[in-house]
């Protein structure tokens, strides 16, 4: 099993910024991919940002410029840099880890993010 626990959302001011973790235990070994996806209330889940094990990186339009993804494999830690935040990147963001094989998913319990003043 994969435990992912997500960290450091919070109220920020438009303009603002944040950064969220989310640490990997367990069989984490069997994970490649991991990324960020976001709810917002009333909306579907969509995909922030990926990366892989070794580095490459995927970011969604909506946020590209603004956020920023990362990860430390020596911690099992993934990263997501939230820069020039607007109140429609308001929602509960999610961790996600996929097997090497994207034939699972493991999910993070979610990380609320309110951009409002």
């Amino acid at each position: 099993q994969v435990q992912l626990v997500e960290s450091g959302g919070g109220l920020v001011q438009p303009g603002g910024s944040l950064r969220l973790s989310c640490a990997g235990s367990g069989s984490i070994r069997i994970i490649g991919t991991m990324g960020w996806y976001r709810q917002a209330p009333g909306k579907q889940r969509e995909l922030v940002a990926t990366i892989t094990r070794s580095g490459s990186t995927s970011i969604a339009d909506s946020v590209k410029g603004r956020f920023t993804i990362s990860r430390d494999n020596a911690k099992n830690t993934v990263y997501l840099e939230m820069n020039s935040l607007k109140p429609e990147d308001t929602a509960v963001y999610y961790c996600n880890g996929k097997t090497y094989d994207w034939t699972r998913d493991y999910w993070g319990q979610g990380t609320q993010v309110t951009v409002s003043s």
